[in-house]
């Protein structure tokens, strides 16, 4: 699979899986990069589907797999935010500096009311489409819609790369050039809006809300 370029856009190791193991390789490198974000599934996918344009792997076994591997990595994750759990969580961010219990309670509160569409559309955002996993565990979502947005969501995604990869075949380490601009975007915001944050507790500095973790919830 080296052919084409395709050893100058990608970690040894995940030639090494698709090599191996075709395309159960690249689901699992998708479900390491779900644990690990370092990874990048944009160049993981067009990489499969480049591949699958080659005949080293089935078009349609790549796409499959490859959402496999994003429900695993995302099911991981969920179970890391379960086994922490909300007392935990509050806990730990009662001890950060500038950061207050009613923050978490607040978010608790729009992950309530809108934790469905950010399962769903998170999985389309770079680096939060795995971090969404943890606060869906936090607030035990139920299960089967965990399961079920993580799945129509990711393969929305894998289905855009993995075709794009496959439709440039030589050409697949375009994709990545295209969705780097597109993560300095969405990171660049998110930056500013820690930023925010961080002003808003230094200007105006209260006491907070400083409730015990075991207290029921409003």
């Amino acid at each position: 699979m080296a052919a084409g370029g395709i050893d100058g856009g990608a970690p040894g190791w995940v030639n090494g899986l698709m090599e191996t193991l075709g395309a159960p390789g690249a689901g699992i490198a998708i479900a390491l990069e779900n644990l690990f974000p370092p990874i990048p599934s944009e160049v993981i996918l067009p990489m499969a589907g480049f591949a699958a344009s080659t005949g080293t792997m089935n078009l349609f076994a790549a796409l499959v797999w490859t959402t496999a591997g994003s429900v695993v990595g995302a099911l991981a994750l969920y179970g890391v935010g379960a086994l922490l759990g909300r007392d935990r969580t509050v806990a730990i961010a009662a001890k950060l500096p500038l950061v207050k219990v009613g923050d978490i309670e607040r978010t608790e509160a729009w992950f309530l009311r809108h934790g469905p569409k950010a399962v769903f559309f998170g999985r389309m955002i770079p680096v939060f489409r795995s971090l969404i996993s943890v606060p869906a565990g936090v607030e035990r979502m139920r299960l089967p819609m965990f399961l079920t947005l993580t799945t129509l969501g990711s393969a929305i995604w894998n289905t855009v790369f993995v075709l794009a990869g496959y439709l440039l075949g030589e050409n697949w380490e375009d994709v990545a050039g295209y969705v780097s601009a597109y993560s300095k975007l969405v990171l660049g915001a998110a930056a500013l809006a820690v930023v925010a944050f961080l002003l808003v507790r230094l200007l105006r500095p209260g006491a907070g809300t400083r409730r015990a973790s075991g207290a029921p919830r409003a």
